[in-house]
């Protein structure tokens, strides 16, 4: 049978499987992981959007004080520093607002809430989740979460600005600036959210464990849906953590508690621990599926398997268990004891070892592979170097004398975007350039694909790599207008060139969304498997019908047997038997 042949005979196969349902029950209140997943896709592009534009008015005061920020500023009020200054455009409500929609409604939604849910029934032989109607729940959930953190710009006294970690006793004094009800919606908001990821997860979990189909054992699993199930399981320990400080954050403030507040008797202190014992998990949450949905792409378009595929999972689950015993580096300059400083400074030098074997294999992966540089190799190749940068300033501050000096400064900043903006979204690019076929059954342009591949790379490393020098230059962090201070005005053009790179940045995602409009409308169709890959989901037809399968898929093999000896083609779908001949890495 000929390969046009086989999309044919599986498209009617498919059509045959699907159900007609109205527009309602198939885009707005629907059982079907895929159209969640594509749900999820849709509403945290769109938090991309506002993210970013809260990012720009940030850079914009920075590069340019005393300049109004165009747009934005002109919707929020101004406020007061520390020193009795005003601070233009609302910069504060800025920082928050922006950190806070990227990380809870932008890189995690995407990253679990799309891939997770489109990928793992797919990949795992799943006719769809284990719960589907808790599955469209904690979507709604995660609407309904970002409703009521935007309406914090609205209310009297507008949005919080106590930064996205809202550090006590700054942000549980009801007293605060005015700004009241805006916090207490930003903890209703939080609360809200961990509700729809604690649903994800447990759905997640439920899935992988009880609905692999036969033969697809926890070893034959992609890395994507490896790294996913780990994910989910870091959310189950760690998002209810910040829930209970979320709400007991919203007690302070509204009825009369103190855990937090000293003069009732609270702690401050209590805040932090609390916060960034979700907050450093939070941080592998982010990077784990990233690296997942990056393996993947690797390996396809090496035409290797991957190297250490077992190291790889058993790396995974080490860093999953270590991100949970480290949280303290982000306190070393709270007056901890020396002690636990140490112990905690030790903890986050080992967690680099499970990180650097992910990235040796990788490493491995590719070498001497007959690489293919499309548009997803390129972003895939991005994110391991960007994440090599970000890891590699992560050492030097696991280090307690050199984070004391650096902790509150722009180097921090330079490094946690090159970790989370420069791994998450450049992995994010490249998985929705790989699996956009599937998605959709259109091909993503490739011309289009490069430019936004590049100019990518280049406005990123414009943006954050000078922040490095910034902050060595005693550049502080949480500062509207560093040309108040004498020292930093001969850092101005750096700032400025930031901003530039910043603004060039933001209207690069412009080509991708063309490229998407573009292709939708009248791309080229995309066959079954445009890559010549092994994992289920590209058995079944572009977009994949009802229930994913025609018939329950059998698992013979593991999904990595690119270029395997003793067979005529260079890859082996995990759907096909290996010949006597071939002689496989995984079985």
């Amino acid at each position: 049978m000929t390969a046009t042949t086989a999309d044919s005979h599986a498209t009617e196969q498919a059509a045959h499987h699907e159900h007609e349902v109205g527009f309602f029950h198939k885009y707005l209140w629907t059982f079907d992981h895929k159209m969640i997943g594509l749900q999820y896709l849709w509403t945290a592009l769109a938090f991309l959007f506002i993210g970013g534009a809260l990012a720009l008015g940030v850079r914009w005061q920075l590069g340019y004080p005393g300049a109004a920020v165009p747009i934005i500023g002109q919707f929020l009020p101004e406020t007061v520093a520390v020193d009795g200054s005003i601070i233009p455009g609302g910069y504060n409500m800025l920082v928050t607002m922006h950190a806070t929609v990227m990380v809870f409604f932008v890189v995690m939604p995407l990253l679990i809430g799309a891939f997770g849910n489109y990928l793992i029934p797919l990949q795992i032989g799943a006719g769809d989740m284990a719960f589907p109607l808790l599955n469209e729940l904690s979507y709604w959930l995660y609407v309904l979460s970002g409703v009521i953190l935007m309406a914090a710009f609205f209310v009297p006294g507008g949005a919080p600005g106590t930064g996205w970690t809202a550090y006590a006793p700054l942000s549980s004094v009801a007293a605060y600036n005015g700004v009241k009800i805006g916090q207490s919606l930003w903890g209703i908001a939080l609360f809200v959210n961990g509700l729809s990821s604690i649903a994800g997860a447990t759905n997640y979990i439920t899935t992988v464990v009880n609905m692999r189909a036969p033969g697809m054992s926890m070893f034959r699993m992609p890395l994507t849906v490896w790294s996913l199930f780990i994910t989910a399981i870091l959310l189950i320990l760690a998002v209810p953590i910040l829930s209970a400080a979320a709400a007991m954050l919203f007690a302070d403030l509204n009825l009369g508690t103190s855990f937090f507040s000293p003069a009732g008797g609270g702690q401050p202190l209590l805040w932090q621990h609390l916060f960034w014992f979700f907050g450093h998990p939070e941080v592998y949450i982010m990077i784990l599926p990233a690296m997942g949905l990056t393996s993947e792409i690797l390996a396809v378009f090496s035409r290797k398997p991957i190297f250490g595929y077992k190291a790889m999972v058993y790396a995974m689950i080490a860093i999953g268990f270590l991100g949970f015993i480290v949280w303290g580096h982000h306190m070393f300059v709270s007056g901890m004891s020396l002690t636990l400083s140490a112990a905690f400074s030790v903890s986050t030098m080992v967690i680099a070892v499970p990180s650097a074997i992910k990235t040796f294999n990788w490493m491995g992966t590719i070498w001497r592979g007959s690489i293919e540089f499309t548009t997803a190799m390129c972003f895939a190749l991005s994110f391991v170097s960007m994440f090599v940068i970000g890891g590699l300033s992560g050492i030097f501050m696991a280090s307690t004398p050199i984070d004391l000096f650096v902790h509150h400064t722009y180097f921090i900043v330079a490094h946690f975007h090159y970790v989370l903006f420069g791994g998450s979204i450049f992995a994010i690019f490249g998985a929705l350039y790989f699996w956009f076929p599937k998605m959709f059954g259109r091909m993503l342009d490739e011309t289009l694909g490069k430019w936004h591949f590049f100019l990518t790379l280049i406005f990123f490393n414009l943006t954050f790599f000078p922040m490095h020098n910034l902050g060595l230059g005693g550049m502080m962090r949480r500062i509207a207008d560093p040309t108040v201070y004498e020292h930093l005005r001969q850092l101005q053009p750096l700032n400025q060139l930031c901003t530039i790179g910043a603004i060039g940045l933001g209207f690069t995602t412009f080509v991708f969304i063309w490229n998407v409009i573009r292709s939708l409308r009248s791309g080229e169709k995309a066959p079954m498997n445009p890559w010549n890959a092994n994992t289920l989901e590209w058995t079944v037809p572009s977009p994949p019908g009802h229930g994913n399968f025609p018939k329950t898929p059998v698992v013979y093999h593991g999904p990595y047997e690119y270029s395997v000896p003793g067979i005529d083609k260079d890859y082996l779908p995990q759907t096909e038997p290996a010949p006597a001949s071939a002689r496989l890495e995984s079985h």
